[in-house]
């Protein structure tokens, strides 16, 4: 999961499929990274944090790290959160192989849309209720289809 700084939407896709993925028993390994290294090292926004808490996911071990070039060697798909992010994940491919694990996350939802996931950073409570929401809805299908994978 990768968005820009890695403490509201990334750390919040992680933390709900992390916990869809217990239900399935698929032995997978799940990290979020920033774009960006504004955040390394912080934990994720204290309003994230609270809202995967009303939903029974704690998120607030975690820590923001900053994307790399390794992670093309050690995850087989990378679900980014917006088309900026896309392009900053893209502009470290080093093949085609890299390109073809990279995935807008929404369109597991919506294929082929392209759409973003909002940013709640600069907005009130109802925004990362909503961003919650929408992840929610994607990771389940991710779930599935991985489980269906195994």
């Amino acid at each position: 999961m990768v968005c820009l700084g890695n403490i509201c939407r990334s750390p919040l896709g992680e933390g709900i499929l992390r916990e869809k993925i217990k239900k399935t028993k698929v032995e997978i390994t799940i990290d979020s990274a920033g774009t960006a290294n504004y955040h390394i090292g912080e934990h994720p926004d204290k309003r994230t944090i609270e809202n995967a808490l009303k939903h029974n996911i704690d998120i607030s071990t975690l820590k923001a790290r900053q994307f790399s070039v390794e992670d093309y060697d050690n995850f087989d798909l990378i679900f980014v959160m917006d088309s900026s992010n896309y392009s900053d994940v893209i502009s470290l491919a080093r093949n085609n192989e890299d390109v073809r694990k990279v995935e807008m996350i929404l369109n597991r939802v919506y294929p082929n849309a392209n759409m973003s996931v909002p940013d709640p950073y600069f907005g009130g409570e109802q925004g990362f209720e909503n961003v919650f929401t929408i992840l929610n809805n994607a990771c389940e299908i991710i779930a599935d289809s991985l489980n269906k994978s195994k």
